[in-house]
């Protein structure tokens, strides 16, 4: 006995229901001779929703599309299993239904809601019953949904009620070395522990702070890969399943290679960005290019995910601005292609200034004046945004955000971060990775991006006179292995410093991150690329008085 299995790795649109619908019906019109299409979790809404599945309207809208999409499959070909919101006796679950024979053949609700992280759904859905395999043209099939897969008691008692193989829809977001935990660590335990075969199927795209990578794949009972789908890209591909009297078996395919680190986590970037871009309709993005190596890093990404001609940099110089940054920023425009404007703020800080001399009478310049340079900058690429229409892509990386190293209002000001979730060190690595690589999908040029001296020049935000990072923070290859203990691991002060790390500077490291709570809170969304970003993972209080120390 012989099942054609279409797997269906694909992008969403959360909230758009009918261009949704349509996405799918597209590809049941494409694969007339397969038996069962499989789509993502939630692929019928747009995952995650959020708040919006609160909205009645959406749910009434996604049920009238449902009912369309059975009707469709009453010519006798393939059924669909899609993934959508429930509603059953008042509750709302996350579930799938199986559309055959014009109609909904089969509904199937998921167990294990999860509630840590990026993800609250337990405050969004009721938590289905563990449940029965499909029964599905003469095989039975368990649909344990995303977190399901991550316990064994949901694979047991499909396995137990008979199921014969298991398909996984999935939406699970890209974190750095994932890849490996879903198919090594999960998927595989639980083929080990059921001896059934196992499709994992992952949507693709960017939604919001989030950006899934796909890496779909199939194991079978016997552990082996069967199927590896790319990452980042669409992949809808047929596969070709066998029963016997030894089980079904998923007979093999494509093997496609994963991006490796760091890569992926650049991918993960241009695809973040430019889903965001265009899914709310920007025309482009405009940003500030300093000639320091984090808005080199942010306008390549932006090159690759939108292509030069959406990219606007603008050099922003003050009397603190080095020749080799306005140098170097001329030449990064020149090496990726897009366009370059310079406006010099000189005559707006002079204007502060005055404005401000009977106020600050008597002061000595400090921070504040810094700061005021900052801001000039922000109003400055805020009025071409407002002008022109091109989102403000802001430039911070994490390391700066952790210990409040940008101004409220000014670098921080502006619509989206690529690098909100990559510490320098991650910077300094990205940027030497895309001088010597291109993505595959990237739209930018092939060779280098930047001089190499903006990668190994010492960073500063040249707000006044020899300035460095240096003077402010410690070196970047001891800050971020402190804050990845704080924040990544939860560590105290105590465990880092048994690390090696010096007392007083883990315990000022330490405070710095919990004041700066009140500026990350105000920050744009980024894509998140770790295990614990700033917003939705990493959610402190803003007042706060504990300390590790």
């Amino acid at each position: 006995m012989q099942l054609k299995i279409v797997l269906a790795q694909m992008s969403q649109s959360v909230g758009d229901l009918k261009g949704n619908a349509a996405g799918m019906l597209d590809i049941r019109a494409r694969f007339q001779d397969a038996d069962l299409i499989v789509f993502p979790e939630l692929q019928m809404i747009g995952y995650p929703p959020e708040d919006l599945v609160l909205k009645p309207a959406l749910i009434e809208r996604a049920d009238a599309e449902l009912v369309e999409m059975a009707r469709v499959t009453g010519d006798g070909g393939p059924a669909m299993l899609v993934g959508t919101v429930l509603r059953i006796d008042g509750a709302l679950y996350n579930g799938v239904v199986l559309l055959d024979g014009g109609k909904v053949a089969a509904v199937r609700t998921k167990h294990e809601l999860p509630n840590y992280g990026t993800f609250d759904e337990k405050r969004l859905f009721a938590a289905g019953p563990l449940s029965e395999p499909i029964a599905f043209r003469g095989v039975k099939i368990g649909v344990p949904i995303c977190e399901d897969i991550w316990f064994s008691s949901v694979t047991d008692h499909l396995k137990l009620a008979g199921a014969e193989l298991l398909i996984v829809p999935n939406g699970s977001p890209y974190e750095i070395d994932k890849d490996d935990l879903r198919v090594s660590g999960v998927a595989a335990a639980r083929v080990t522990e059921t001896g059934l075969p196992l499709a994992y199927l992952n949507r693709i795209g960017g939604q919001d702070e989030l950006v899934f990578d796909g890496a779909s794949f199939v194991l079978n009972g016997d552990g082996s890969l069967a199927h590896q789908f790319p990452d980042w890209d669409e992949a809808v591909i047929e596969t070709l399943w066998t029963g016997g009297e030894n089980g079904w078996r998923c007979e093999p395919g494509r093997i496609a290679t994963l991006d490796p680190n760091p890569a992926d986590i650049y991918s993960a970037m241009v695809v973040g960005l430019r889903d965001y871009v265009n899914a709310n309709r920007f025309p482009g993005v405009v940003l500030g290019l300093s000639g320091g190596i984090d808005s080199a890093l942010s306008a390549a990404v932006a090159v690759d995910a939108l292509g030069a001609d959406r990219v606007w940099c603008v050099m922003l110089p003050s009397r603190f601005t080095a020749d080799i940054s306005t140098s170097d920023a001329a030449e990064c425009a020149r090496m990726m292609g897009c366009r370059l404007d310079t406006i010099p703020i000189a005559e707006a800080m002079m204007a502060f200034d005055s404005m401000l001399s009977g106020v600050f009478e008597g002061r000595t310049p400090d921070l504040a004046e810094e700061n005021i340079q900052s801001r000039i900058r922000g109003l400055t690429l805020m009025a071409i945004s407002n002008k022109f229409g091109p989102m403000l892509l802001t430039t911070g990386n994490k390391s700066e955000m952790s210990v409040g190293y940008a101004t409220i209002y000014g670098d921080m000001a502006g619509g989206y971060s690529v690098l909100k979730d990559a510490y320098k060190t991650t910077v300094f690595a990205l940027s030497r990775w895309r001088n010597a690589n291109r993505p595959r999908f990237g739209l930018g040029p092939d060779g280098p991006v930047m001089p190499d001296r903006v990668i190994t020049r010492p960073p500063s935000a040249e707000l006044r006179d020899d300035q460095q990072d240096s003077d402010s923070l410690p070196p970047y290859d001891v800050l971020d292995p402190i804050l990845h203990g704080l924040v990544e691991q939860e560590l105290s002060v105590s465990e880092i410093v048994a690390k090696g790390f010096d007392h007083d500077v883990v315990a000022r490291i330490e405070r710095l991150l919990y004041v700066a709570e009140y500026k990350r809170r105000q920050s744009p969304p980024g894509v998140k690329l770790g295990s614990r970003n700033f917003g939705r993972d990493r959610r402190y209080p803003i007042t706060n008085a504990f300390r590790t120390i």
